[in-house]
């Protein structure tokens, strides 16, 4: 069969994107919904419940380079299965830790799991795409996380109002379980590498160095996205547009939903660069909109802006990060991605919080999407540098 007419949505591909998509709501409905159960039920102050969050991503990012040579040492779908196991554990485990220090504990190794399994779900997805549509299926791909960018805090908040934590933290469990049956069900091959295995842990064991570059970029892009996540319903409210905010995700994830099928295509037909080039400028008139922002409408449009250019931005870059690297690296390369990924919404979330509180919400915006316009140019020389990128269809066999 030709392979531009295999299927992406294989009953492996779409084991992988329901159990990603189960992890990632979950990683959102706690990340809202337990500060509010630290100030609330524990008593604690808000310095602490912003490191319960902190902890968590933390050592996302410490765990992260090593997940790679864990995937290549041990197979992909053996870390993903033990990986999603005590990410399941972790999960129930908040039903019966309360002290705060060990809620603390919990999260780093919640934390640590996530960074495999995610790492692990990415590499594999990619494995199971037929190479010339991986643009394409990336990018549905990726719609399992975006999509639950919205369920998870949606799911959380909402039924807060009717139950308690500890039902909550159930409910989460439950759907994590399912979720770690499905990945039983994934087949893909297991491509061993022909390297014997090393005594000492070199920089190559930790990053693929050809992703490095694309890698980077992503993590510019996720400083200036940290901002969305972040602030946006601080600003909101500052606005008096609360309730809007709201469907700001709701609008964010629709325009990506809608685009997902073409943008997908498009890379895969036409090149890299006739989805990046626009989502690029899509995403900093989303963000310039944002800063203007005055109604609803306004709030909304920014939204549905931002979801067409991030939400084609992200899938793209990381596709080329996986294509930069040999097959048997797809891990490492995945790894090297996220983990600079990561990073920048990391940093982003710290130093931009600085900058809004000395210039307010609306400059910020104005700023990053001005600095998303000089990624972009960076972003231009880069490629002028590498020749190996594959940034066309016909490269990408």
């Amino acid at each position: 069969m030709d392979e531009v007419k295999q299927p992406i949505w294989s009953k492996s591909f779409l084991s992988i994107f329901v159990s990603n998509f189960f992890m990632f709501l979950i990683f959102y409905a706690l990340l809202t919904s337990l500060p509010i159960y630290v100030i609330d039920d524990l008593h604690r102050t808000k310095t602490e419940a912003g490191l319960i969050v902190t902890i968590f991503l933390l050592s996302a990012i410490i765990i992260r380079p090593f997940s790679g040579k864990l995937l290549e040492k041990f197979g992909k779908k053996r870390m993903l299965i033990i990986s999603l196991i005590f990410f399941t554990i972790s999960t129930f485990l908040y039903l019966v830790i309360e002290p705060f220090s060990l809620l603390l504990g919990l999260r780093f190794f919640h934390g640590i799991w996530f960074s495999i399994a995610t790492t692990a779900t990415g590499a594999m997805a990619a494995d199971v795409i037929p190479a010339r549509r991986r643009g394409e299926g990336l990018g549905y791909y990726a719609m399992s996380t975006n999509i639950a960018i919205v369920c998870g805090p949606f799911i959380a908040l909402t039924l807060l109002q009717f139950i308690e934590f500890s039902l909550l933290f159930l409910i989460l469990s439950l759907l994590m379980v399912v979720g770690l049956g499905l990945t039983f069900t994934v087949k893909t091959p297991e491509i061993e590498s022909p390297l014997p295995q090393k005594a000492k842990l070199s920089l190559e064991d930790l990053f693929e160095k050809r992703a490095i570059p694309i890698a980077l970029i992503g993590c510019l892009v996720s400083f200036v996205y940290s901002s969305i996540l972040s602030f946006i319903s601080i600003y909101a409210k500052e606005l008096g547009l609360l309730e809007a905010a709201s469907y700001f995700f709701l609008t964010f994830a629709a325009a990506m939903v809608i685009s997902r099928p073409f943008t997908g295509r498009l890379f895969d037909i036409k090149g890299a660069n006739y989805v990046i080039y626009p989502a690029f400028f899509l995403f900093a008139i989303g963000l310039i909109c944002l800063s203007a922002t005055h109604s609803s409408f306004m709030l909304l449009l920014s939204g549905a802006l931002i979801g067409l250019g991030y939400g084609s931005l992200a899938p793209s870059l990381q596709t080329l990060a996986v294509q930069s690297a040999d097959v048997k690296r797809s891990g490492h390369a995945t790894a090297t991605y996220f983990t600079l990924y990561d990073t920048g919404i990391a940093i982003g979330s710290y130093t931009l919080g600085i900058i809004a509180s000395l210039f307010g919400y609306s400059h910020l915006y104005f700023y990053v999407g001005l600095f998303l316009i000089c990624i972009f140019l960076l972003y231009r020389w880069m490629q002028a540098q590498r020749k190996d990128l594959k940034l066309y269809p016909k490269e990408s066999s």
